[in-house]
């Protein structure tokens, strides 16, 4: 039976971050998961909306829920934390205030929409253990990561707050190492493996999020890591995009390539890094990836 997902992109898979949508696209056709990308879905409000205007924070993407609703499916996929947190945050306030929802299905009423709280919103790394499963995982690797050395960098917003997200233990998550481990690769454990990348605060302390960049790099550099592996795009961006402008305020290098989650997928089911857009990146990881995959 072919898994069947409404998918929610988001703004930056259509932007700064194609190389994702190129990449979730061609690990999902691998995998047998049907995607169906939402008709006419609009930005999550990227964690800043509500603190303008919480109702239409909440509005839109009731209205996001409710056009995957249409669709007839039990899940919205995304593959960003930001989206995942966003679009979680306002079936949870949906489903438990009848009186916002009764509010917010007027506004969507003129659209010819209704929210009935009817799916549940999944992030892709959370479906590959939930509803995929390990076992059928490692029966489509084709080219076992072994000898590649990842660091799993989670990302804020796939993990708190808890009362939102709540799929593993956001003091000690494992999701990422199970999802590496069972393609063959090996997880180092580094001190940011929990830290925020800084992404949302990069304008207003550019400095200090610089500062953060170069740690969240020199860590797993430190611990012995080929590459970070992040399951969140504006993680991704931050830590590989910003990384040339973080390395001015250091003295030691702090290279480190930065991959996405289904890119790492896609390298262990035989999809190449051309393929997967790995070439897309700023920070080059392929040289990387050769000297420990004799494959790619």
């Amino acid at each position: 039976m072919t898994l069947k997902y409404a998918f929610f992109p988001g703004c930056t898979l259509e932007s700064a971050a194609e190389e994702l949508m190129i990449s979730t696209k061609k690990v999902a056709d691998a995998l047998g998961i049907e995607l169906i990308e939402l008709n006419g879905w609009t930005c999550c409000g990227a964690s800043h909306i509500q603190d303008i205007d919480d109702f239409l924070s909440t509005s839109i993407n009731a209205r996001n829920i409710a056009l995957a609703e249409e669709l007839g499916v039990d899940k919205l996929l995304t593959v960003c934390n930001t989206c995942t947190l966003m679009l979680r945050t306002a079936k949870l306030k949906m489903d438990k205030n009848e009186v916002l929802r009764e509010k917010v299905n007027v506004g969507l009423d003129r659209a010819g929409l209704e929210y009935q709280g009817s799916v549940e919103v999944t992030h892709l790394l959370w479906a590959l253990l939930q509803d995929y499963g390990l076992d059928k995982l490692k029966a489509k690797v084709k080219v076992p990561l072994t000898g590649l050395k990842v660091a799993n960098f989670y990302g804020c917003h796939i993990l708190m707050p808890p009362k939102v997200m709540g799929f593993e233990n956001h003091r000690n998550p494992q999701s990422m190492e199970m999802v590496a481990e069972a393609l063959g690769a090996e997880c180092v454990e580094f001190d940011q493996r929990l830290a925020c990348c800084g992404f949302h605060a990069v304008f207003p302390a550019q400095k200090e999020v610089m500062d953060m960049t170069g740690i969240n790099c020199l860590s797993p550099k430190d611990a012995g890591a080929d590459c970070i592996v992040t399951p969140c795009p504006l993680c991704q961006m931050q830590l590989d995009a910003y990384q040339p402008d973080a390395q001015k305020g250091f003295d030691r290098d702090i290279t480190m390539p930065i991959i996405h989650l289904p890119q790492l997928i896609g390298l262990a089911l035989g999809i190449s890094p051309e393929e997967l857009a790995i070439n897309r990146h700023v920070v080059d990881a392929i040289p990387a990836l050769q000297k420990k995959l004799v494959t790619v």
